[in-house]
């Protein structure tokens, strides 16, 4: 149960004096910044989660990786191991987290994928397993001040832009708002297709009285696309359906959905959850419930990588299972001016000219 938020709130300025006076350190030179001769890139957010990082990552690799050789570093979250570990055909979920090794799953023939909880560790040691690399996007990274990256693109969710939100544990702020100035560009993500160009301007303002009027505003949102079978064989789950999902904010996707089934029930598990057999007869008993309907059951990619191990998988034999793939979407013109600043760091990078 959440207490009172005037209880919350001396926490708060606790929590940012602590963060303020870190990140003094580092800007005052007191803690040093570690930069690489490789480019890096971070993407990251100021709040806890759900900023939808993972699909700009994949938007990244899928556009960047025809044109350089690239790596994916991330912490790892979740994952049951510790220290740096580069994904390959033996590791899972449970080794290298949900997220990495969905994008592993999907883009191993396009990037290196690994994790470390240090970054400025790890990637001596991905440079060093991985030859030729040309780049490596740091997948929330913002805080992880001991890299001095070459470029920090800042994202931030439509539904809960940074500038509303506060610090922990009043809000979902890891650090004060005014630290958005250390991007060099911001994405608000999750966008409704309808946006306007008046509700962009006015967001783009308030964004800016703290990241800098220089600092280029982008907007994006989410697509999905047509659900698949996790075993295969089923061509198109049925008109009901039980959603399942361990992600921060799931009424997109259930909104999305809704469009075109009869959602029986949402079943909501926390973030990166790391499912059991407990969870799966649970979700067997509600499918069970609503046999006489012939329920489908449909989850996000980053659950499917868990669920799909064939002993939590077969509990759920008798129903079918499905998995709803999603992607960023952003219009031509910010698309166009995101990846030339991309190619601009990498190339400059490269030749030895930007440092």
């Amino acid at each position: 149960m959440r207490l009172p938020d005037f209880l919350l709130f001396p926490f708060a300025c606790l929590y940012d004096g602590v963060t303020a006076f870190r990140n003094h350190l580092f800007e005052t030179g007191l803690k040093k910044s570690q930069a690489f001769d490789v480019p890096t890139i971070v993407v990251g957010n100021l709040a806890v989660g759900g900023t939808g990082k993972t699909p700009f990552v994949e938007f990244l690799i899928r556009y960047l990786s025809s044109s350089f050789s690239l790596a994916v570093l991330s912490r790892g979250y979740g994952r049951k191991t510790k220290g740096f570990i580069l994904a390959d055909e033996t590791v899972g979920p449970e080794e290298i987290g949900d997220e990495p090794y969905q994008m592993y799953a999907k883009f191993k023939k396009q990037a290196t994928v690994a994790v470390g909880e240090e970054r400025i560790l790890a990637i001596p040691m991905m440079l060093a397993a991985s030859e030729g690399l040309q780049a490596i996007l740091l997948d929330d990274a913002f805080q992880h001040r001991y890299l001095k990256a070459d470029w920090y693109i800042l994202l931030t969710s439509y539904q809960r832009p940074f500038y509303e939100d506060h610090l922990l544990p009043l809000g979902r702020l890891r650090e004060g708002r005014r630290n958005a100035s250390r991007a060099g560009m911001i994405l608000v993500t999750k966008c409704p297709e309808n946006m306007t160009a008046q509700e962009k301007n006015s967001m783009t303002a308030k964004i800016v009285r703290y990241a800098g009027k220089n600092v280029p505003v982008y907007f994006s949102g989410l697509k999905y696309g047509k659900p698949y079978s996790l075993r295969g064989g089923e061509a198109d789950p049925n008109t009901n359906l039980i959603v399942v999902t361990g992600i921060v904010d799931p009424q997109p996707m259930v909104q999305e959905l809704a469009e075109n089934h009869h959602i029986l029930k949402v079943m909501s598990f926390p973030d990166h959850h790391c499912y059991t057999e407990r969870d799966m007869q649970s979700i067997r008993s509600l499918c069970e419930e609503y046999k006489s309907k012939k329920p489908a059951v449909i989850t996000t990619e980053k659950d499917a990588v868990k669920i799909r191990d064939n002993k939590l998988l077969n509990v759920l034999e008798d129903f079918a299972v499905f998995v709803l793939p999603v992607a960023l979407h952003m219009g031509s013109k910010d698309k166009q001016e995101i990846l030339q600043k991309m190619h601009e760091i990498i190339n400059l990078k490269s030749s030895g000219v930007y440092n």
